[in-house]
């Protein structure tokens, strides 16, 4: 993800959307703003193994008379080829991702480093990050800016059609910067997620700790669209994997939030499978720099009714949020086991039998009415939980119901 301790936020967004402007704002409040595109000039620049590569690989064609890259060359060869678009990303994208680590190590615990990557969401880098910033304008705003930079406006068509669309970058986005407008309206947007989200979020990731939460328990509605909480999900899922590595065998989306038309607390709960408890706890100093820390205590989803196995079983790890702006729950327990599949087959039960789902939703709408925390709240949920296990153990026998495959 990033140096120890240091907070890496990935920054994107279309041509004439006006990135440098939020960079520039971000970097006044102390942000390292590392730049890809200057990076990958300079991993190509005259002399570098980089642009020899580049030679080897497309020939004296994109060789300028000075013996240095001939761009526009280049750009004619891999516009439009995506094998060729894809043998010059492996030359430069792992020499850039080496220059930028090697800049972020400098870096000490607390930093806040933002990577200002045009192609971020095009090139599958969003769960290297912990934040990602999506700085957007409507397309009118952006032709006039490439046009008073003197782009004619055939040629910025292009460059826009050529990149990810806006619901594309809305996936990926934990920030949307809206810069179609007056500059002082970005400064306030700007300075409001620095203060609110950001500097927390950096603090938080520096002393590894947890964000607060609302100490409600109201239930809300989906916000569906690119920012369905089963999109968030997934682009949260995706940076957990990518902090554990082949440690983490599964990843996926459980609780109310990945139940279609339930209303749920905003709190996204993901479950990470792994080979054995060991590997769990060995995991921890990872997902924690991945700003996952872990939540204290023992944990275990056991139910009291029905439950056969030792109680041992069902123990698991829990993580959770250091961002501010995002609750999440990491409940990583042993791939197969009864906590595992416990988790999936409620879920699957929910989303399968609408009779038991909408009793869950009058169940949750009647405990958030009359209880004051969400403590409480999870508490006077179980005996509901123990009285449900019998029901979807027969659903389940009776469907052939099994967990997804791995």
């Amino acid at each position: 993800m990033t140096a120890h301790g240091v907070l890496s936020v990935g920054l994107t967004g279309g041509i004439g959307a006006g990135k440098s402007t939020v960079t520039r704002m971000l970097e006044a409040r102390g942000a390292v703003v590392i730049d890809a595109d200057l990076l990958a000039r300079e991993v190509l620049a005259p002399g570098t193994p980089g642009l020899d590569e580049v030679f080897a690989t497309f020939g004296e064609a994109v060789r300028a008379g000075d013996g240095s890259l001939d761009r526009a060359a280049l750009a004619r060869v891999v516009f439009g080829d995506e094998d060729a678009r894809q043998r010059l990303n492996a030359i430069v994208h792992p020499r850039v991702r080496s220059a930028a680590a090697e800049r972020e190590a400098t870096l000490g615990p607390g930093a806040v480093v933002v990577h200002d990557i045009p192609l971020l969401v095009e090139n599958d880098l969003a769960a290297d990050h912990h934040l990602v910033i999506v700085v957007g304008a409507p397309q009118r705003v952006r032709l006039e800016r490439l046009g008073a930079r003197g782009m004619p406006a055939e040629d910025a068509r292009a460059r826009m059609a050529a990149q990810a669309d806006d619901t594309e970058r809305r996936r990926v986005a934990d920030v949307w910067i809206d810069n179609g407008g007056a500059q002082d309206e970005t400064e306030r947007q700007v300075a409001e997620l620095w203060v609110h989200r950001i500097d927390t979020y950096a603090h938080n990731l520096q002393m590894a700790a947890l964000a607060e939460r609302p100490v409600g328990a109201t239930p809300v509605p989906d916000p569906g669209g690119p920012r369905s909480w089963a999109a968030q999900a997934a682009v949260l899922g995706e940076r957990i994997r990518r902090a554990g590595g082949p440690h983490i065998l599964t990843v996926e989306h459980i609780g109310s939030t990945a139940v279609p038309a339930l209303e749920a607390k905003d709190v996204l709960d993901l479950q990470v499978g792994v080979a054995d408890l060991a590997t769990a706890h060995a995991l921890a100093g990872r997902l924690t720099d991945a700003g996952f820390p872990p939540v204290p205590g023992e944990w275990s989803d056991r139910p009291e009714a029905g439950a056969d196995d030792e109680a041992s079983a069902w123990t698991k790890l829990l993580h959770a949020n250091a961002d501010p702006g995002r609750h999440v729950n990491a409940h990583v327990r042993v791939a197969d086991g009864p906590g595992w599949r416990y988790a999936l087959l409620f879920r699957d039960w929910l989303r399968a039998v609408p009779s038991e789902r909408e009793e869950y939703a009058r169940l949750k709408r009647s405990l958030a009415a009359r209880t004051a925390t969400t403590g409480a709240y999870a508490e006077a949920k179980e005996p509901w939980f123990d009285r449900a296990w019998p029901r979807m153990q027969a659903w389940a026998q009776a469907t052939g119901w099994h967990p997804p495959t791995r």
